[in-house]
């Protein structure tokens, strides 16, 4: 089976709202020393302001029509955010930090046999607040909490199931997690279920390792 490319942009709704905020206030506060055109950056506060819009209201009133709305927004937001992200933060002055900092992948220009991923993931999930679980990961087996060396972070895969899945694909959320502790989000009708959740070390150069064990927590 060929292996699931993992984006780095959320597809659950309320964590790309997060990571959209994030990315946003962080190119604002950069906005003049990267030289960002005025017109562009307002474009993408517009439609990440009108998408927050429709994802209360389909928080408020769950209806079909609502949700196909929020969809069709987030679909607008993201291919605005993508040609944005291509055009302005790619490259210098941004840099390496900075990217990190907004959750844009880094590209490895390092010489180095990056090519397994032989680190295992480690994690606790604990309950946070209405609709949010937060996890907790480090390394198997190290004495410390920072992610290894030249490896962007941990992907995180969950789903809503009545059991453990038979593999990992049939977990359907992903996310890239650059740092620990990192909060999960969850739609209204997921409270109360059952999600399983693991986790993969991902290096610079995209690879990915093991998946962990599967861990199971209820939504509050």
């Amino acid at each position: 089976m060929a292996e699931r490319r993992i984006d780095y942009v959320p597809t659950n709704a309320l964590q790309f709202r997060e990571f959209m905020n994030n990315l946003i206030a962080y190119v604002n506060k950069n906005k003049t020393a990267w030289a960002i055109p005025a017109g562009r950056l307002s474009e993408l506060i517009t439609s990440a302001d009108a998408l927050n819009d429709l994802i209360e209201e389909a928080i408020m009133k769950p209806t079909p029509a609502n949700i196909h709305r929020r969809q069709a927004a987030q679909a607008e937001t993201t291919a605005l955010l993508r040609a944005f992200v291509n055009q302005f933060l790619r490259f210098d002055p941004v840099t390496d930090s900075d990217r990190i900092e907004m959750g844009v992948p880094v590209h490895d220009t390092i010489r180095t046999d990056h090519f397994v991923v032989t680190e295992v993931v480690d994690f606790v999930i604990h309950l946070h607040s209405i609709r949010e679980l937060v996890i907790h990961f480090w390394q198997m087996g190290a004495d410390h909490r920072a992610k290894p060396k030249h490896y962007e972070g941990a992907v995180i895969i969950w789903g809503i199931a009545n059991g453990p899945p038979a593999n990992p694909e049939e977990l359907p959320n992903h996310i890239m997690a650059s740092r620990t502790p990192f909060k999960l989000h969850f739609d209204e009708e997921e409270r109360g279920k059952m999600v399983f959740i693991a986790l993969a070390w991902q290096n610079e150069r995209g690879i990915r390792g093991a998946w962990s064990e599967y861990k199971m927590a209820i939504v509050p």
